[in-house]
């Protein structure tokens, strides 16, 4: 694939999906709805909920513009050269399989050249795009550790032939561990999902209070406040 084809075709993709984000933004939000404690199981559901909506939020809507915007600098960098190794090796898997991954004495080293050829063509759009940032990460995460472990393998601790691996790897592996930033799709689809998870979650309280606490229904007794015989 030519260099002019391969950019049509990230403009044009890019430029869709980024017209089905805003579609997405534009759209309005349940309120999400605060956790509450409860002595029963579903108390302790709607408490793991909140760990882990607090733990998804820390990671993907940051504080600051400028750290997303790094964020955003960092993605486009690696992801944007990493797609032209990955279309390199899909383009020749059997000479990538017979050059690199059989120095690594693995079985059906075809499959590892295919499986490397995609982790790094998938991976490199999803870091881009900022969309399931974790699994795009890991996937170049995983290559570029086997990468590197080749090169130490064959070459030893040559810098001239490491450095260009590690820094890839260190770039990938720090967006998966820091996240992908406000600018990314991740952080336009979470808060949406969060409203709607929040609110299945959501207990009922039109049940009464004691119900709730103890099992117990109250019971309406009727007073008569009528003259009584003396």
């Amino acid at each position: 694939m030519s260099t002019t084809v391969l950019l049509e075709v990230f403009g044009g993709f890019l430029a869709a999906c980024m017209a089905l984000w805003f579609v997405a933004l534009s759209r309005p939000a349940d309120q999400p709805v605060a956790a509450q404690m409860f002595s029963g199981g579903q108390g302790i559901f709607v408490n793991q909920f909140e760990t882990i909506r607090s733990a998804l939020e820390a990671y993907v809507l940051k504080q600051g513009g400028l750290s997303s915007l790094g964020l955003l600098l960092l993605r486009l960098a690696i992801g944007v050269m990493m797609i032209h190794h990955g279309h390199e090796k899909l383009a020749d898997p059997q000479q990538f399989a017979n050059t690199y991954v059989a120095s690594l004495h693995l079985p059906f080293p075809l499959f590892f050249a295919y499986a490397a050829g995609f982790s790094e063509l998938i991976g490199s759009w999803l870091v881009i795009l900022g969309l399931f940032t974790p699994f795009g990460a890991l996937a170049l995460t995983g290559t570029m550790t086997v990468a590197a472990y080749q090169h130490i393998l064959t070459a030893g601790l040559n810098i001239y032939v490491l450095e260009l691996v590690v820094l890839y790897l260190g770039g990938s592996l720090a967006i998966l561990l820091v996240g992908p930033g406000r600018f990314s799709f991740d952080a336009g689809m979470l808060p949406g999902l969060l409203a709607k998870s929040s609110a299945r979650t959501k207990p009922d309280t039109s049940a009464p209070l004691s119900e709730g606490i103890s099992g117990l229904v109250p019971a309406y007794v009727p007073i008569n406040v009528g003259n009584s015989d003396r």
